[in-house]
């Protein structure tokens, strides 16, 4: 072998070794679901994907597993591009029509519920992958029945409850914005939708909530109260999921080309890590380059 060889394999080698590495430390659960009114996948998640303690968290565990509680922070569809409406049929709202989540289109009515009255209103999104894009937040209409599978014309489309652009970067992991609830009565149920503006992708989200007098008011309508997961069981359950920033989701999908404004990710994200492993091999590259050109150099590649 060369010196020119002998020098660029362990260079390149090298290179390659720090980039796998820094590709393994990218991983991590992405991307978020709403905290408040809490979402049906994180309210599961938060009772335990083992254990879960409400009827309905255990009928969608035995339907399809704990995976999809371990991913809470997914439900996407990695090539929506705006098209939600079109490419989403009735009766797949809440799982995005993707088979991994088809519990959480399951119609019924003890779904845990946030009490709720109109008004003025609060929401918070866990994100544990900020990106640029906008977020809608569509109401159902009065007269919806949890009894039949959610519709997109059972939701108020022309009349959003709020829709707010998210940054790049998130404040202590949420993103918390305002919005005025309509007046309704009864079980209603609020649906999200993420659409990101440097990716085709987009997230989804079903939140049932009862109007009335605050929690309470739900009575027999809302057997328990959801609840979030805590930072102890995200971290908790780490392990155990599937999501990362590679592409666009759990289920390892093709990634489709992003944007310029790659939105950062706590810790760095995959982006900037494989930019820096890409330079690494520049470097390697750039050094045997320098000594092919000093004078006197021997071992010219063959």
């Amino acid at each position: 072998m060369s010196v020119t060889r002998r020098l660029l394999a362990p260079g390149v080698v090298g290179a390659t070794v720090l980039l796998t590495a820094a590709l393994a430390t990218g991983t991590a659960s992405a991307h978020g679901s709403l905290y408040g009114p809490v979402s049906r996948v994180a309210s599961c998640y938060a009772e335990g994907p083992e254990h879960p303690q409400s009827q309905v968290c255990k009928d969608l565990v035995a339907m399809s597993g704990t995976q999809p509680l371990y991913d809470w922070n997914e439900v996407n569809i990695a090539n929506a591009n705006g098209q939600s409406q079109q490419i989403i049929p009735d009766g797949k709202l809440c799982s995005a029509n993707r088979d991994k989540y088809k519990a959480l289109d399951m119609a019924r009515t003890d779904w845990p519920a946030t009490g709720v009255q109109a008004g003025s209103f609060t929401f918070n999104f866990r994100v544990t992958a900020p990106h640029q894009g906008g977020m809608t937040l569509y109401i159902t209409k009065q007269g919806y029945d949890p009894t039949k599978p959610l519709k997109w014309s059972d939701l108020d489309l022309a009349n959003p409850v709020v829709q707010y652009p998210t940054a790049r970067t998130a404040t202590n992991g949420y993103y918390t914005f305002s919005g005025t609830l309509p007046a309704r009565t009864g079980r209603q149920l609020l649906y999200l939708v993420w659409q990101r503006t440097d990716s085709p992708e987009a997230f989804y989200g079903c939140s049932d909530v009862v109007y009335g007098q605050g929690a309470a008011a739900a009575g027999a309508l809302a057997p328990a109260a959801p609840q979030a997961p805590s930072e102890q069981q995200i971290a908790a359950g780490y392990s155990r999921s599937t999501v990362d920033h590679r592409g666009h989701g759990g289920d390892h999908q093709a990634a489709a080309a992003q944007g310029a404004g790659a939105a950062p990710l706590s810790g760095g994200s995959v982006g900037s890590l494989v930019l820096g492993g890409s330079a690494l091999l520049s470097v390697a590259a750039s050094a045997v380059y320098v000594y092919r050109r000093r004078p006197g150099a021997v071992g010219q590649a063959a």
